[in-house]
């Protein structure tokens, strides 16, 4: 069975779009919809039929262009039911544990609430490929819009759980940020240290740092750390439950 294919490009700011093709099919899928028409000329580019659009989540930024490439190309939308109310021309409802089919691949949802209380993520097991919206991010995670610090732990703790060579497809460039963050909580990591030197010579070159790895973000991001004795020991908790640590990290990230 054929590979299958990503392509990812920037949007907006500082988002990132993927189109996810099936070559044995011909299938492809939008993975949120930052920006209707440059997704449109990008699967045009790569003389791919737009079929599908997956969300993750309804904010903007994500669900946003929907409407637009539907029209332009017919696609189907595939979105978490949790926000059925929020996303517009849901075509089928996605919840945890169910599977979508993109031609002959086939995607596993997983609910990971906590960036906001429908998030849903996108994992082809086959392929090792996670499309993970704002749940996690290169050496970061998602703001907590909606869901709680033990929420969004356990959704962490998910992702965490897959096989570490899987690629994380993120959808927001904020490595150099996160990485200047994570050193200022444990500025003598080295997996960390080494981590952000390779980020800041891919920024200067104005190259991306999506797609991680879920190994690479388990032994630098300090939001997958939670239990690890040395981030606990530079927070000074080292009696906490991993939902406060994790807690901790985050209220420091949203203060820096």
């Amino acid at each position: 069975m054929a590979s299958l294919l990503v392509r990812q490009f920037p949007c907006l700011q500082d988002n990132y779009g993927f189109l996810v093709h099936d070559p044995e099919s011909g299938e492809t899928a939008a993975i949120d919809t930052p920006d209707a028409p440059r997704i449109k000329a990008e699967a045009d580019k790569a003389g791919w039929r737009i079929t599908q659009i997956w969300n993750t989540h309804h904010h903007w930024d994500h669900a946003g262009g929907n409407a637009a490439l539907k029209e332009m190309t017919g696609a189907r939308i595939v979105a978490p039911s949790y926000d059925r109310a929020r996303i517009e021309g849901i075509d089928v409802e996605v919840s945890d544990g169910d599977t979508v089919s993109l031609g002959t691949k086939t995607a596993q949802v997983f609910f990971t609430p906590g960036h906001t209380l429908g998030h849903v993520i996108y994992w082809f097991e086959e392929d090792a490929v996670a499309f993970v919206g704002d749940t996690l991010f290169a050496l970061g995670c998602g703001r907590l819009f909606e869901g709680s610090p033990e929420q969004m732990w356990s959704s962490l703790s998910r992702l965490a759980a897959l096989p570490e060579k899987t690629a994380v497809y993120c959808a927001h460039e904020y490595t150099q940020s996160n990485a200047r963050f994570a050193l200022s909580v444990e500025p003598d990591h080295a997996a960390l240290k080494a981590y952000a030197g390779e980020v800041e010579t891919l920024r200067a070159r104005g190259e991306p740092t999506v797609p991680t790895t879920i190994g690479r973000e388990k032994a630098a991001n300090p939001f997958l750390r939670a239990a690890d004795p040395d981030l606990r020991r530079a927070l000074n908790m080292p009696a906490a439950s991993d939902a406060e640590v994790f807690a901790e990290v985050r209220r420091r990230k949203d203060n820096f």
